[in-house]
């Protein structure tokens, strides 16, 4: 059986603890992870130390992003070979990952790596009161050690967002990918050393969260600073173990995004960019839409239209060309889900359709299988209006005005996303502004300049990243005055 192995100081490593991966599409084992304890924690911390204080932290910031760019070139070279990691480990149909996931990840070293290599630095003459002045200007320095905490839904992608940056502005990081997706991590290991990336540049740790490999990484006392992506209460927990140190943290959390449909939109548009924004990825996207709100006088045409384009979802294998949907991550995941769909009954909703499994072949029933729901008939307070359910499932609410919607998208604990739908050039610009989110899409979805700011607001985040933003985090800024 194929072993994946936890990557320290540019070595393969195995342990005595192993755990099963299972694919989320047929419930089969294809693999065993060496589980990392305290020991291979504590040793990939300080073979990134000792890599910060070695060869790499010397390299000069122009030979740190020739290797960002190898990296990059290599993981394209590799392409099928991420390609497939990743849909064993997440289970979502190929032109999903060919398109978006591996094509991002390898975009994210190369971007970052432009941005450090472009970025300016900040330079004040100052009067002295004995006229001969003094000079100040500004360095960026690494912060250190970055513990990247990732999250499954899509591993490589948000693993590499964040190391990107992270190398880039001359860190060194250890990774603990999620339980469920351990193997585009793995794979980066083999291009690291492939390019020749010092040891101990690049470190991964396997494992689970609570009393295992990523508790240990975010409580030790030799990690710099700490990036998650995941779910709120995980990030909060993380918060508290960065108060120890009073270590920095940058937190993308959960999200319970609203997409506002007025009249006058581009009715076409509007669906198919709903479509994807509530069911892509099997709804497991932070940025996804779970509450959906339609101006009335177009409210049931879009009921209709959202239903028969949620029924065309076709669910099944990552490689089928016909596959529309592939399955929610693990069996876990799904029973969570699933006590949503019979919760929303349970509240009053009307199901305009699915709410249960879909029937699958037998190869394939013991897969983590949803159908795509869609309700209507809810109030704001109810649960499904008000909890993050990463599923592939929303709720439409009909809506009479502008003022009333924007009260109600905004009346929530997270702030993430939103999309607008409106051909009303003012419009788009006033809901841009007063719409409670990190990022407000108009006319579109999932539409990322990577260059531009990306965090939450409220409970879905702390801090900024993406561009020069990500500098921010990943460097600290000192200052040096010099008397003349």
């Amino acid at each position: 059986m194929k072993e994946i192995l936890n990557f320290i100081n540019g070595e393969f490593v195995a342990t005595t603890d192993w755990f099963d991966k299972t694919t989320p599409y047929d419930g089969k084992v294809i693999a065993r992870v060496a589980a990392a304890g305290k020991p291979e924690v504590d040793a990939a911390v300080r073979a990134a130390r000792s890599a910060l204080d070695g060869p790499w932290g010397k390299l000069a910031v122009g030979d740190r992003v020739d290797m960002l760019y190898a990296v990059a070139d290599e993981i394209t070279r590799r392409f099928d070979d991420f390609a497939e990691a990743e849909m064993s480990d997440i289970g979502q149909p190929s032109h999903f990952i060919r398109h978006v996931d591996v094509p991002r990840g390898a975009a994210n070293f190369k971007i970052f790596a432009d941005v450090v290599k472009n970025v300016p630095s900040e330079f004040f003459e100052m009067a002295t009161p004995d006229g001969r002045g003094a000079l100040n200007y500004s360095l960026r320095r690494p912060v250190g050690v970055v513990a990247v905490i990732c999250p499954w839904n899509l591993p490589f992608l948000l693993m590499t967002w964040k190391l990107g940056p992270a190398l880039a502005c001359g860190n060194t990081v250890v990774v603990k990918p999620s339980e469920e997706t351990p193997q585009t991590a793995a794979l980066l290991g083999e291009v690291m050393n492939k390019v020749g990336m010092p040891k101990g540049v690049f470190n991964v740790v396997n494992g689970f969260g609570p009393d295992a490999a990523g508790e240990f990484l975010t409580t030790h006392p030799g990690v710099s600073a700490i990036t998650f992506t995941g779910e709120t209460r995980t990030g909060a927990a993380i918060m508290k173990a960065a108060a120890d140190g009073a270590r920095p943290v940058s937190l993308e959390m959960g999200g319970k995004n609203a997409a506002i449909v007025f009249a006058d939109c581009d009715m076409d548009a509007a669906i198919e960019g709903t479509l994807r924004s509530a069911f892509a990825n099997c709804g497991q996207v932070c940025l996804g839409t779970e509450r959906v709100y339609v101006e009335r006088p177009i409210f049931d045409e879009f009921v209709s239209r959202l239903k028969r384009g949620a029924e065309s979802m076709k669910p099944g294998l990552p490689a089928d060309p016909a596959s529309k949907m592939g399955p929610l991550i693990s069996q876990e995941h799904r029973d969570k889900v699933l006590s949503y769909y019979r919760k929303a009954v349970e509240e009053g909703a009307t199901v305009v359709t699915g709410g249960g499994v879909p029937d699958m072949p037998a190869a394939l029933e013991a897969g983590s299988w949803v159908e795509p729901t869609i309700w209507t008939g809810l109030p704001d307070s109810a649960a499904v209006m008000r909890d993050e359910i990463f599923g592939p499932c929303c709720h439409i609410s009909p809506f009479d005005s502008e003022e009333e919607v924007i009260r109600r998208a905004n009346d929530n604990p997270y702030g993430l996303a939103a999309a607008v739908w409106t051909t009303n050039l003012q419009r788009a610009h006033r809901l841009g502004g007063v719409l409670e989110a990190g990022i407000v899409w108009v006319n579109s979805w999932f539409l990322r300049d990577l260059r531009t700011p990306f965090g939450g607001s409220k409970q879905s985040g702390i801090g900024r990243e993406g561009g020069v933003h990500s500098l921010e985090f990943y460097t600290e800024l000192k200052n040096v005055c010099i008397k003349l």
